[in-house]
């Protein structure tokens, strides 16, 4: 199907209805060319007002889509049909900052006070690369993208305080210059790579073991490329230790309606 034809029949809305019925779990990068797809954070709304200064304060790994009213598990601006509590194809269920489930829906846990926040995804930046004739690699092997927790703090808010998270990609130098110059066009998803190359500098210490996510391999003629990552608030759950928390599965997204294309700032 052409890219023109699933606008028309509404790909973001057939992906959400096949992972709204289990028929879906895995990982979301190139599900729904074009759509826009969000890490997500569902927090009481006690937490709320921290988290949302937590993310204006690091933009690179945090960027605001959208916020809930609180209890609404909708956002009415990236879908219409969107329900948070089914639509992504698996979420952590967080405790005092242990993950305590992976459960493929949410709604017999959900209260009146949650409030939840859509966060952009570098996924939605892939298909720019893609169209550029980019390989990226954990498209072309079907696995889930590498992520890594590194020695980066970020600018603590209230109670959230912990480390960026990076994705990566394997590039050959001339890509990753390209790359560079076309995911700058998109900070609303992550925007620009924050690291190439050197994973030690930035407290990686085998980048065949990536703390979220699948390894993949890097060519000798290849660096590592790494774009700030969703998965940030994550490790800083962990650290933070809030009561209650939901979030996405790593790799696993909520896809919405909007277009990549809308988001590009050039």
């Amino acid at each position: 199907m052409n890219a023109i034809n699933d606008v028309r029949g509404n790909a973001g809305g057939r992906e959400r209805a096949r992972i709204r019925a289990q028929a879906f779990c895995g990982p979301t990068s190139g599900l729904a060319p074009g759509n826009v797809q969000a890490n997500l954070v569902i927090l009481p709304k006690a937490l709320a007002h921290d988290f949302l200064r937590f993310a204006q304060a690091n933009p690179k790994p945090c960027p605001v889509l959208a916020v809930s009213e609180a209890g609404d598990p909708h956002f009415p601006t990236l879908g219409a049909d969107l329900d948070i509590r089914t639509d992504l194809p698996r979420y952590r269920v967080w405790r005092d900052g242990e993950l305590i489930a992976e459960p493929t829906e949410v709604g017999d846990i959900w209260r009146d006070d949650l409030v939840s926040f859509a966060i952009g995804c570098s996924f939605s930046f892939e298909e720019a690369l893609i169209e550029d004739g980019i390989e990226v690699r954990h498209i072309a092997r079907g696995c889930n993208v590498p992520m890594y927790r590194t020695n980066i703090a970020c600018v603590s808010a209230g109670t959230f305080h912990g480390p960026l998270v990076v994705s990566m990609r394997p590039l050959k130098p001339k890509d990753a210059i390209r790359a560079v110059q076309i995911t700058s066009r998109f900070p609303s998803v992550h925007g620009a790579p924050v690291h190439l190359g050197f994973p030690a500098s930035i407290g990686i210490s085998d980048i065949a073991k990536p703390d979220y996510g699948d390894a993949v391999p890097i060519a000798a003629d290849e660096m590592p490329v790494f774009w700030a990552c969703g998965v940030t608030p994550q490790a800083v759950i962990a650290q933070a230790r809030p009561s209650f928390c939901i979030t996405h599965a790593p790799g696993a997204m909520l896809i919405t309606d909007l277009r990549n294309t809308s988001l590009a700032a050039l």
